[in-house]
């Protein structure tokens, strides 16, 4: 599928890679952006573990 997509991405072979990198920095950025906290929420390892077992902060 990666091979698909750059090949059909125009321009000698820097520009391709120039556009490559830019489509995952974008990619990143909505992940931390908007995909990671909208599902944070749902994660099992969020909840804390010690103010259940009784211990408490100094």
């Amino acid at each position: 599928m990666y091979a698909w997509m750059f090949r059909h991405l125009p321009g000698p072979l820097w520009l391709r890679i120039v556009i490559t990198l830019l489509l995952l920095a974008a990619l990143i950025v909505v992940l931390f952006q908007w995909v990671f906290p909208a599902i944070a929420p749902y994660m099992p390892f969020n909840s804390g573990t010690l103010d259940a077992l009784g211990a408490s902060a100094p």
